[in-house]
């Protein structure tokens, strides 16, 4: 439970006697709703205070995840600041002066331009405010409400996103590298080398700050506590291009070495994150129809799902429901089968051809959309790399490179508190695999190359986890894989590779794709089947599942998921 004084009680007060004035009795005027607001809220405020004067009060730092590479499974217990300061007053003014303004539906863009810019600044009380009384005076259901809604959730999400203070990032990161001052900490600090925010009036670091400086600054491995050494999956990566690469020359076909893989998926909700007897609505994820990729068998499924999406689906899923249990965690659990062949295209650029204008399959995927978005900073940075080049492949082979020598890796937040996600890549220089994949579909996108997103599962020994990649279409060869994380893994983190078996790997993921991949994305920003009546956990991306009851979505934090993979070898004649 949050802080009683926390914007989203104020909410709660603003829902019932703002929006509901019915609830009151007698009914009131709008001004005397306002006064009563006030008071209510003024009340919250000098509770508190009081509160706070007869016993200390703190801010409580979640634990820390047990994996650096890991976010956090609970955010930040907030206590309400009580200060006679101003950021207390701001949101009683802030209430005051929106109470007293009508409910016009024109108010919306106002509103969340106002909480933008409070966010910003890092005043997210101040903004909690601005969207909580927005909130209450927007009818429901409708989609503005409902994005009212998330944009206050979105608060919360990236406070979440950021639980460390300075000093206890310190105590952490003491652990994880060697001989670590304080003098040098601080001034890692002052460099910028940690993600971090003001949020509230203190400034608050990254979940993943960690694991990031090692992928920023991979000098600093040799200090690393303890120590990697990943140089086994690098060979075995190396082994599986070569393999699939001499498969797909000597059959004179794309698609080669199938593999049949067993999964298991179990998704649990955390006692108590539903009210007892309520029915949880579970989403997750399964492979969809490729070339490469199909076979799709269900073996068992704990409960008997109510909904399996179409196999062509851009975002497949099973749907499943079970009432919660008071003080019971509710679980969810799907054992599949699948096949999955080794991909690997001889391009020719020589044979590239543009692609029809008139095939509205492929206009779609040559615009912009969300987070493909294209900026003055992202036509600059293509013109840049492309120059005067008029090759579709060379061009998309020039992206593939740029980004593989200029883009580090890095943990992200979560892509729902992101509002651009190709930008955030191009500005900072670093990003995840699916920041990365969006950045190389923008890139393409703005010279005509039809390109979209691809996503899922990497369960390649010893380096399981979510994974996005691309795929983008050259004629006359059509929809051809492109991973540009591999790229940059490639290049700068296979270390105990050669710099020629490094280029391998690099130049065989534009145009290849090993089999450990469980693809159930073709699109990013797609809509659930059935659709879910709350808010996503993740809007872009569908990977680890997706859980509500009623209206109320139950975030990341308050469930948890595995996934388990068995190779099956059969015989390949049986695969198909």
């Amino acid at each position: 439970m949050r802080a009683k004084g926390s914007y989203f009680s104020l909410a709660h007060i603003l829902h019932r006697q703002a929006a509901s004035p019915d609830l009151i009795d007698p009914p009131l005027s709008r001004k005397e709703r306002t006064h009563t607001i006030t008071s209510n809220c003024l009340d919250i405020f000098r509770s508190a205070s009081s509160r706070k004067r007869s016993k200390e009060t703190h801010k409580t730092v979640p634990a820390h995840p047990t994996s650096a590479d890991t976010l956090p499974k609970r955010g930040l217990g907030e206590s309400l600041d009580t200060r006679h300061g101003p950021g207390s007053w701001h949101i009683i003014l802030l209430l005051v002066a929106y109470s007293l303004l009508p409910a016009r539906a024109s108010d919306q863009s106002e509103v969340l331009a106002q909480a933008e810019r409070l966010e910003r600044a890092g005043q997210f009380r101040e903004s909690g405010a601005v969207l909580a009384h927005a909130l209450a005076a927007t009818p429901t259901p409708s989609a503005k409400h409902k994005q009212l809604e998330f944009e206050l959730d979105r608060l919360d999400r990236i406070r979440k996103d950021f639980p460390y203070t300075q000093d206890r990032l310190y105590q952490d990161l003491k652990k994880s590298v060697k001989d670590l001052a304080p003098a040098e900490y601080e001034e890692w600090v002052r460099e910028g080398r940690f993600d971090s925010r003001p949020i509230d009036g203190e400034r608050r670091f990254m979940a993943s700050s960690i694991s990031n400086l090692f992928f920023r600054y991979p000098e600093l491995n040799a200090r690393r506590i303890p120590a990697k050494n990943d140089g086994e999956v690098q060979m075995l990566q190396l082994e599986t291009c070569r393999a699939i690469k001499a498969a797909a020359l000597a059959e004179h076909t794309p698609y080669v070495l199938p593999k049949r893989f067993d999964v298991t998926m179990n998704v649990t909700a955390d006692a108590n994150a539903a009210p007892d007897g309520e029915i949880v609505r579970a989403w997750l994820p399964i492979p969809r129809e490729y070339p490469f990729q199909g076979g799709f068998q269900l073996l068992t499924a704990s409960p008997v799902p109510k909904n399996i999406y179409d196999e062509a689906s851009a975002i497949r899923s099973l749907c499943l429901e079970q009432p919660a249990r008071k003080n019971k965690p509710t679980k969810f659990s799907i054992e599949y089968g699948y096949t999955a062949r080794g991909v690997w295209f001889d391009l020719k650029p020589e044979d590239v051809r543009g692609i029809d204008a008139r095939d509205r399959d492929l206009a779609r995927f040559i615009t912009e959309a969300p987070h493909v978005v294209f900026t003055p900073e992202m036509r600059a940075l293509s013109q840049q790399i492309v120059a005067n080049e008029a090759n579709p492949y060379r061009k998309a082979k020039k992206f593939y490179d740029w980004i593989a020598e200029n883009i580090k890796y890095s943990f992200a937040t979560e892509y729902s508190t992101i509002r651009n996600i190709s930008e955030y890549c191009r500005s900072h220089g670093y990003g995840d695999c699916g920041q990365e994949a969006l950045l190389f579909i923008t890139l393409c996108r703005l010279n005509g190359i039809p390109a979209r997103w691809q996503s899922g599962w990497n369960t390649f020994p010893g380096a399981k986890s979510i994974h996005d990649w691309s795929e983008i279409y050259i004629a006359p060869y059509g929809w051809i894989p492109v991973d540009p994380y591999m790229g940059i893994y490639a290049t700068r983190y296979a270390t105990k590779l050669t710099s020629d078996q490094r280029r391998e790997i690099r130049d065989f993921y534009f145009g290849g794709l090993d089999q450990y991949r469980i693809a159930a994305n073709s699109d990013h920003n797609q809509v659930l089947n059935p659709p879910k009546r709350s808010v996503r956990s993740d809007n872009v991306d569908f990977q680890r599942g997706e859980l509500e009851w009623g209206t109320h979505n139950i975030y990341f934090d308050q469930f948890s998921y595995e996934l388990r993979v068995k190779d099956v070898p059969r015989e390949a004649k049986r695969l198909d």
